[in-house]
Protein backbone atom coordinates (compact mmCIF):
# COMPACT_ATOMS: atom_id res chain seq x y z
CA UNK A 1 0.00 0.00 0.00
CA UNK A 2 1.11 4.06 -0.55
CA UNK A 3 2.01 5.56 2.32
CA UNK A 4 -0.39 7.81 2.50
CA UNK A 5 -3.46 5.34 2.15
CA UNK A 6 -6.24 6.09 4.16
CA UNK A 7 -6.28 2.95 6.28
CA UNK A 8 -2.08 3.21 6.91
CA UNK A 9 -2.48 6.27 8.10
CA UNK A 10 -5.56 4.79 10.42
CA UNK A 11 -3.87 1.86 11.47
CA UNK A 12 -0.51 4.72 12.94
CA UNK A 13 -2.48 6.76 14.08
CA UNK A 14 -4.10 3.60 16.27
CA UNK A 15 -0.69 2.35 16.84
CA UNK A 16 0.45 5.19 19.25
CA UNK A 17 -2.91 5.65 20.97
CA UNK A 18 -2.21 6.79 25.03
CA UNK A 19 -3.61 3.67 26.73
CA UNK A 20 -3.56 5.61 30.45
CA UNK A 21 -7.21 5.69 31.58
CA UNK A 22 -8.90 8.53 31.81
CA UNK A 23 -12.23 10.24 32.03
CA UNK A 24 -13.89 13.53 30.60
CA UNK A 25 -16.51 15.60 31.52
CA UNK A 26 -17.61 17.61 28.28
CA UNK A 27 -19.88 21.11 29.10
CA UNK A 28 -19.35 20.96 32.83
CA UNK A 29 -21.01 24.16 33.79
CA UNK A 30 -17.79 26.02 35.51
CA UNK A 31 -15.55 28.30 34.29
CA UNK A 32 -12.06 26.75 33.24
CA UNK A 33 -11.09 29.43 35.81
CA UNK A 34 -12.73 28.21 39.11
CA UNK A 35 -12.13 24.34 37.79
CA UNK A 36 -8.56 25.09 37.69
CA UNK A 37 -8.12 25.97 41.35
CA UNK A 38 -9.28 22.84 42.09
CA UNK A 39 -7.32 20.82 39.34
CA UNK A 40 -4.27 22.39 40.48
CA UNK A 41 -4.92 21.27 43.84
CA UNK A 42 -4.95 17.45 43.09
CA UNK A 43 -2.73 17.47 40.00
CA UNK A 44 0.14 14.72 40.82
CA UNK A 45 -1.13 13.34 44.03
CA UNK A 46 -2.62 9.83 44.70
CA UNK A 47 -6.49 8.77 44.19
CA UNK A 48 -7.02 8.49 47.80
CA UNK A 49 -5.23 11.91 48.81
CA UNK A 50 -7.24 13.74 45.96
CA UNK A 51 -10.26 12.22 47.32
CA UNK A 52 -9.87 13.51 50.69
CA UNK A 53 -9.06 17.25 49.43
CA UNK A 54 -12.18 17.10 46.88
CA UNK A 55 -14.42 15.92 50.19
CA UNK A 56 -13.63 18.99 51.92
CA UNK A 57 -12.83 21.28 49.27
CA UNK A 58 -15.76 23.83 49.53
CA UNK A 59 -15.68 24.91 45.98
CA UNK A 60 -18.17 23.80 43.39
CA UNK A 61 -16.13 22.82 41.21
CA UNK A 62 -14.87 19.59 43.68
CA UNK A 63 -18.03 18.08 43.47
CA UNK A 64 -18.41 18.05 40.01
CA UNK A 65 -14.23 16.80 39.83
CA UNK A 66 -15.17 14.63 42.58
CA UNK A 67 -17.60 12.38 40.73
CA UNK A 68 -15.07 12.76 37.76
CA UNK A 69 -12.30 11.34 39.44
CA UNK A 70 -14.11 8.47 40.57
CA UNK A 71 -15.43 7.39 37.38
CA UNK A 72 -11.59 7.95 36.03
CA UNK A 73 -10.78 5.37 38.69
CA UNK A 74 -13.54 2.93 38.05
CA UNK A 75 -12.39 2.66 34.49
CA UNK A 76 -9.13 2.14 35.11
CA UNK A 77 -10.02 -0.79 37.67
CA UNK A 78 -12.36 -1.95 34.98
CA UNK A 79 -11.20 -1.49 31.49
CA UNK A 80 -7.67 -1.27 32.42
CA UNK A 81 -7.36 -4.04 35.76
CA UNK A 82 -5.03 -1.79 37.11
CA UNK A 83 -5.02 -1.44 41.30
CA UNK A 84 -6.82 1.60 42.76
CA UNK A 85 -3.83 1.75 45.50
CA UNK A 86 -0.88 2.69 42.99
CA UNK A 87 -2.63 4.98 40.72
CA UNK A 88 -1.88 8.89 40.59
CA UNK A 89 -3.15 11.73 38.87
CA UNK A 90 -0.86 12.10 36.13
CA UNK A 91 -3.17 14.89 33.95
CA UNK A 92 -5.68 16.92 34.80
CA UNK A 93 -6.99 19.84 32.49
CA UNK A 94 -9.93 22.23 32.16
CA UNK A 95 -10.04 23.43 28.17
CA UNK A 96 -13.03 26.35 27.42
CA UNK A 97 -16.63 25.23 26.25
CA UNK A 98 -19.23 27.24 24.50
CA UNK A 99 -20.42 30.38 26.59
CA UNK A 100 -24.10 30.70 27.35
CA UNK A 101 -25.02 34.81 26.61
CA UNK A 102 -27.54 35.30 28.79
CA UNK A 103 -28.85 39.47 29.47
CA UNK A 104 -29.89 41.74 32.40
CA UNK A 105 -31.70 44.68 32.29
CA UNK A 106 -30.25 47.53 33.51
CA UNK A 107 -31.00 50.96 34.51
CA UNK A 108 -32.13 53.78 31.20
CA UNK A 109 -33.13 50.81 28.71
CA UNK A 110 -29.44 49.41 29.08
CA UNK A 111 -29.12 46.13 28.80
CA UNK A 112 -25.55 43.96 30.21
CA UNK A 113 -24.41 40.44 28.87
CA UNK A 114 -23.73 37.77 31.37
CA UNK A 115 -21.43 35.01 29.93
CA UNK A 116 -22.11 32.21 31.78
CA UNK A 117 -19.07 29.65 30.75
CA UNK A 118 -18.72 25.94 30.32
CA UNK A 119 -15.76 23.79 30.41
CA UNK A 120 -14.49 20.45 29.19
CA UNK A 121 -12.76 19.16 32.60
CA UNK A 122 -10.20 15.78 31.56
CA UNK A 123 -8.32 13.86 34.21
CA UNK A 124 -5.30 11.19 33.38
CA UNK A 125 -4.33 8.41 35.78
CA UNK A 126 -1.46 6.01 35.75
CA UNK A 127 0.54 3.66 37.73
CA UNK A 128 3.16 4.37 39.98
Amino acid sequence: MAKGHRSQIKRERNANKDTRPSAKLSYARVSVTKACFVLDAIRGKDVQTALGILAYNPRYASSVIEKLLKSAIANAENNNGMNPENLYIAECYANKGPTMKRIKPRAQGRAYRIEKRMSHITIVLDER
